[in-house]
């Protein structure tokens, strides 16, 4: 691709930005910790036995749509003693009690514990068994609770420091805004269609912002997204080489999902990307979000180019900035929205 190289220095810092804060509970320390960690505090005994095997097996697992492994979360274990003031600051904990003595069994989700914005649980058991039990009970909760964490501190931080031109741009030429980092720059702009990218010797972040008419169910679905994506990206992102242009690596599944978003149908798309006669690929995500009002559909699609290093915060760092997407017409929007339901067929 062109990506025109530029030294940038982001004015954003993802970790340590927070100062003490006042969340309306009094005062809270600044979280540590870098992105991605998760701080488990377990015996030694339990860690090296079902309990912690179950604890890697959920939070240390692939994280999807990588060019390499990468866990979805690093762990770091400490025993029990070991947990005083120095890691209670932590960004993500998870407290356990594995006593035949304890009284209620079961797992509590609390924030801002000690430190602002924190996200913990505690799992009380009363064995190893009900332990592990318990953990697999709500693997999908506590996976939701500590993604929407991390998401949540790089969304706060986008909201304080944001690139005011591209906002701008959005706003005035597409109806919508995202809120995306200081360094961030226009790299194309046509009619439906806006390239931004942040870049520097070593990685390439950028997101891609078109728009096409939603005229039947079949715009959700992912033969359809990918044939608009592709013809977009071959049309407007050219590789380094002649005859080179950005698409959608096919040889693996997309990852497809259907949510709401800002109570708008939306569906989530995960994958990797490569450049069609060149060697450049890696991962993304879309955010395809129906604008009802205008009768339209909205794709914000996030990439990473980063080779030789870890994907996996940078990725999230792009998640964050397209999920950022809000309508300009959304009071529109949702008065549409109440009246109908929209059913959409995701075969295809």
């Amino acid at each position: 691709m062109k990506f025109k190289i530029r030294s940038l220095i982001f004015l954003l810092v993802f970790t340590g930005l927070f100062s003490c804060s006042d969340a309306g509970n009094g005062i809270y320390k600044n979280i540590t910790g870098r992105p991605g960690e998760v701080i488990v505090v377990i015996s030694k005994q339990s860690w090296e036995s079902t309990p912690g095997a179950a604890v890697r097996e959920i939070l240390a697992q692939p994280h999807a749509a990588l060019p390499q492994n990468e866990p979805i979360f690093d762990i770091v274990n400490i025993p029990h003693a070991a947990f005083k003031e120095i890691f209670k600051s932590t960004r993500n904990i998870v407290q356990t009690n594995i006593y035949s003595s304890v009284n209620k069994e079961g797992i509590i989700f609390k924030d801002n514990a000690w430190a602002y914005p924190q996200a913990t649980i505690q799992i009380n058991a009363k064995s190893n068994d009900r332990f592990v039990e318990i953990l697999n009970k709500n693997k999908e909760k506590i996976l939701s609770y500590f993604l929407a964490a991390e998401k949540a501190r790089l969304t706060a931080n986008y909201n304080k420091y944001y690139e005011e031109e591209v906002y701008n741009v959005l706003g005035r030429d597409f109806g919508v805004t995202i809120k995306v980092p200081p360094g961030f720059r226009v790299m194309t702009q046509k009619k439906d269609f806006l390239w931004i990218q942040y870049d520097t010797p070593e990685i390439f972040q950028g997101i891609l912002l078109y728009t096409f008419p939603y005229v039947s169910d079949s715009a959700f679905t992912v033969n359809y997204q990918l044939c608009v994506r592709d013809s977009i990206m071959k049309a407007n992102i050219p590789g380094p080489t002649t005859g080179s242009y950005m698409n959608t690596e096919k040889n693996f599944d997309q990852i497809n999902s259907f949510t709401r978003h800002n109570s708008n149908y939306a569906n989530e798309m995960r994958g990797l990307w490569r450049v069609e006669n060149d060697f450049m690929g890696g991962p993304y995500i879309s955010l395809a979000v129906l604008d009802a009002a205008k009768r339209r559909v909205v794709v914000a699609f996030g990439y990473v180019y980063a080779p030789g290093k870890d994907k996996r915060n940078l990725l999230r760092q792009v998640e964050a900035m397209i999920y950022s997407l809000k309508f300009n017409n959304q009071e529109e929007n949702d008065k549409l929205n109440q009246l109908i339901d929209f059913e959409v067929n995701v075969e295809g």
